[in-house]
């Protein structure tokens, strides 16, 4: 049992193919986290350009 809450997994011998595109992907979605608002207004106009 103690054998398995002290496994991490850093033996496993694809670790770096694992935590590359993990570390990654979580940066990715920071940066789109940070722009969205900025993409959102890009994409959309906003109501105050529209003509009524």
């Amino acid at each position: 049992m103690i054998d398995t809450v002290l496994h991490t997994g850093s033996e496993h011998p694809d670790l770096l193919w694992i935590l590359v595109p993990a570390f990654l992907s979580f940066v990715a979605g920071l940066g789109v986290i940070t722009y969205a608002d900025r993409v959102r207004d890009w994409i959309t106009p906003t109501e105050s350009t529209t003509s009524e």
